[in-house]
C-alpha cells in the first residue's frame, strides 16, 4: 500500500534575466505580442498588475475567438490557459515579491526547501491562493454536517445535485453496511455520506496523490480515520476483497484533446469505463450493488452520443440495471458570465447495477 506520497504542485521556474516586465506603465499591445510569440512576461510592482494583464488576455481572445457553444468555450479556455501561463511572478523566501500580494500558506508548505528565489505562472499562483482560502476556511456541503477542507489540487464539487441524489438513495438503502469502496475519493464527500448513513468501513482510492495526502491529514487519528481507509492507485488500487457496495463518481466528459489529459477529474479516456467494469465484476459480492453517479452533459453539449454505462449494459454481459434515478440540474447562476444555455437540459443520474 502507498505510504510515500509525492504532492503535485506547480513546478518552480528558475529566475530568468531579460524577461519583459509588466507594470502599470507597460504597453499592453506590445505585451500581448510577446505572449503570442510564446515568450514569458514577468509581473512587477503590484500583485494587481497580474490581475490586470489576465483581463487583457481575456479581452484579447474575446476579440479573436467565438465563445458561445460548449466546444467553443473549451477551445477558448485552452487558448487562455496557454497564454496566461506565460505570465510569471517571483517568489522569494516562500512569499510573493510584489506589493499588496496575498499571503498563501501553500508556499510555506510546498517550497520550504527552495533556498533561492524562483518564478511561477501567475494563474497557478491564483490557484494556490484560492485553494488556500478553501482549505483554511472550509466549504459547506449541503449533504454533510461538517465543512470539508479540500487540499490543494483536489477536486471538489461546486454543484450538489448528484450528491443530494446519492444521499436520498442512501437513506432508502436497506442492504448490508459492512464495507464499501469509493473509487476516485477526491475530497471524500461520498465516503463521508456513506459513514453518515451507517457504513462500518469505506475503502477509498484515488490516482491523485494530493487527494490521498489531504484526506490523511484531515482524518488524522480521529474516529473517522478508523472508518475510512485510503490508497493511492488507479481504480481499485490495493483493494482486492469483495464488498457489498461499490460507488463511482467518474468524470462526465470524454477526453477529446491533449489539453484534457491534465484534468482526470473532469475528462475520461476510452479505457476508463471498460477497465472499471472488468475490475468491479471481480470485487462486487454476489448480492452487492454498483452505484455510478453520472450526467447527460456530454450528450446535450454534442461532445459525444456514446453513454459508457449504457454501452456496458448493452454489450458487457456483466451487470443488469436495477434502476436509474434522474434529477434535473438547477440552472446556472444569473451571476455567471459564461453562456450555458444547455444547462436547462442537464440532468444528473444515479445508476444502480447488479451482477448478471
Amino acid at each position: 500500500m502507498s505510504t510515500d506520497i509525492t504532492i503535485n504542485k506547480p513546478k518552480p521556474i528558475p529566475t530568468k534575466k531579460g524577461l519583459q516586465l509588466f507594470n502599470r506603465s507597460a504597453d499592453v499591445k506590445n505585451t500581448m505580442q510577446t505572449l503570442e510569440a510564446g515568450k514569458s512576461v514577468l509581473i512587477t510592482d503590484f500583485y494587481s498588475n497580474g490581475l490586470t494583464l489576465l483581463k487583457e488576455v481575456q479581452l484579447y481572445l474575446k476579440r479573436r475567438m467565438p465563445n458561445k457553444t460548449f466546444n467553443e468555450q473549451r477551445a477558448f479556455r485552452a487558448a487562455y490557459r496557454k497564454l496566461s501561463n506565460l505570465i510569471l511572478i517571483e517568489i522569494a523566501d516562500q512569499k510573493l515579491t510584489v506589493s499588496k500580494a496575498p499571503s498563501i500558506g501553500w508556499l510555506q508548505k510546498f517550497y520550504a526547501e527552495e533556498k533561492s528565489s524562483f518564478l511561477l505562472p501567475f494563474p497557478q499562483v491564483q490557484g494556490l491562493n484560492s485553494s488556500w482560502q478553501w482549505y483554511t476556511n472550509g466549504i459547506i456541503i449541503p449533504v454533510l454536517r461538517n465543512k470539508i477542507h479540500p487540499y490543494y489540487g483536489t477536486y471538489f464539487p461546486t454543484r450538489f445535485d448528484h450528491l443530494i441524489l446519492f444521499d436520498n438513495w442512501l437513506k432508502r438503502y436497506s442492504g448490508p453496511k459492512k464495507t464499501a469502496i469509493d473509487i476516485g475519493i477526491g475530497s471524500g464527500i461520498l465516503s463521508y455520506q456513506m459513514v453518515k448513513h451507517g457504513f462500518q468501513k469505506v475503502f477509498g482510492t484515488d490516482t491523485n496523490p494530493n487527494a490521498i495526502a489531504g484526506l490523511k491529514e484531515f482524518l488524522g487519528d480521529t474516529k473517522l480515520s478508523r472508518k475510512i481507509e485510503l490508497d493511492q492507485g488507479h481504480l481499485f488500487g490495493a483493494w482486492e476483497k469483495q464488498t457489498e457496495l461499490i460507488v463511482f463518481n467518474p468524470p462526465w466528459l470524454p477526453k477529446t484533446s491533449e489539453n484534457d489529459k491534465n484534468d482526470e477529474a473532469i475528462y475520461y479516456n476510452e479505457t476508463l469505463f471498460p477497465d472499471f467494469f472488468t475490475e468491479a465484476k471481480k470485487r462486487l459480492l454476489p448480492d452487492g450493488k454498483l452505484v455510478i453517479l453520472f450526467s447527460n452533459l456530454a450528450e446535450i453539449t454534442s461532445v459525444t452520443k456514446d453513454h459508457p454505462i449504457e454501452i456496458e449494459l448493452a454489450k458487457g454481459n456483466r451487470f443488469t440495471l436495477e434502476k436509474c434515478i434522474k434529477k434535473t440540474v438547477k440552472t446556472a447562476s444569473d451571476k455567471t458570465k459564461r453562456d450555458q444555455h444547455w444547462r436547462a437540459l442537464e440532468e444528473v443520474q444515479l445508476w444502480i447495477l447488479n451482477h448478471k
